[in-house]
């Protein structure tokens, strides 16, 4: 499959991520954030366990609880607190600031050099998400701002790791993508269990938003994912991450009723072009694209692999 095409995929992703807010405030119980992050992640890791039937061999049982840690398990709490202690939009400010991160993280972990270019584009794509969703409102929360920052860090760690470790011969994204659902679930577990208590009643919306949350937005958009951090340098898959809150904008617009002012326009634009514009020129670190090549494009397992998620799961996509 072309770059291109890998590259739109993969978009899919942050793109499903921008629903999440409308979803979970119009469907959802309120103010349970560690139980919706629980709904998000374990169904969703086991389904694709199921579908894969691979368990981790070896030292990839501590390498699929490290990333699932760092992707789901310490990023979903942390986003969620973020999200409540912060004025509105500065989580996602800081989130944006992900490229940043996963740039100076590949120099260290993948030998990856650091360009003025990818820096400034970074730079341009946060700066642009905050004329975005950036509102005027009280003082910053201390443990607020530690938390984005943190969950920033987490899902950046994470998603440079799954660069640099790639995945176990034989092994498929649905399957590395099931595993770190999957211990990600099993760590918010008890969290939302002692934090919030016992789950809530659920309606027909709810139940209905949860299975979206589960299917769509996180199984097959997960997927999708860490597929492309396979076939991607880990920057060019980070620099995709803005699309989520400049989708949720306009799912606001659209959905909600919500305003747009030339000012937010004007950031939708920047960041958007700073989106494309990190997708130019971007190619996988030597040795990582010398393993892909080792591999296989598109190894028949992931091609089974394909094949059965898209039939089980494409109903979700249509949601």
């Amino acid at each position: 499959m072309k770059r291109s095409a890998t590259v739109l995929l993969t978009a899919l992703a942050p793109i499903s991520w921008g629903t999440t807010y409308a979803v979970t405030t119009e469907f959802l119980p309120a103010d349970r954030p560690l139980f919706t992050g629980l709904m998000r992640a374990l169904p969703a890791g086991l389904l694709l366990l199921a579908l894969a039937r691979v368990l981790p061999r070896g030292a990839w049982w501590w390498k699929a609880g490290v990333l699932g840690a760092l992707n789901i398990g310490a990023f979903f709490p942390l986003l969620f607190l973020s999200a409540y202690r912060l004025p509105g939009g500065m989580a996602a400010v800081v989130g944006s600031a992900g490229p940043l991160f996963v740039v100076g993280l590949s120099a260290v972990l993948l030998g990856q050099r650091a360009t003025l270019r990818s820096v400034l584009t970074g730079i341009a794509a946060a700066f642009g998400v905050s004329l975005v969703v950036l509102k005027a409102a009280g003082a910053l929360d201390t443990v607020g701002v530690l938390a984005a920052v943190a969950s920033t860090a987490s899902m950046s760690t994470g998603t440079v790791l799954t660069k640099k470790w790639g995945r176990p011969e034989g092994v498929g994204p649905l399957a590395l993508t099931g595993w770190q659902l999957t211990a990600g679930g099993l760590l918010i577990a008890p969290l939302a269990l002692l934090v919030e208590g016992a789950p809530p009643a659920l309606d027909a919306p709810a139940i209905g938003g949860y299975l979206y949350l589960a299917l769509g937005n996180t199984a097959v958009s997960y997927w999708l994912w860490f597929r492309g951090i396979g076939r991607l340098s880990a920057t060019q898959v980070t620099f995709l991450g803005p699309l989520s809150p400049l989708t949720a904008a306009v799912v606001g617009w659209v959905a909600l009723g919500q305003t747009l002012s030339p000012v937010q326009l004007a950031g939708m634009g920047l960041a958007f072009g700073a989106t494309v514009f990190g997708q130019i020129g971007g190619r996988p670190a030597p040795k990582a694209e010398k393993a892909q090549k080792a591999q296989g494009s598109f190894s028949s397992t992931e091609k089974n692999e394909q094949k059965v998620s898209m039939d089980v799961t494409g109903p979700a996509l249509r949601r």
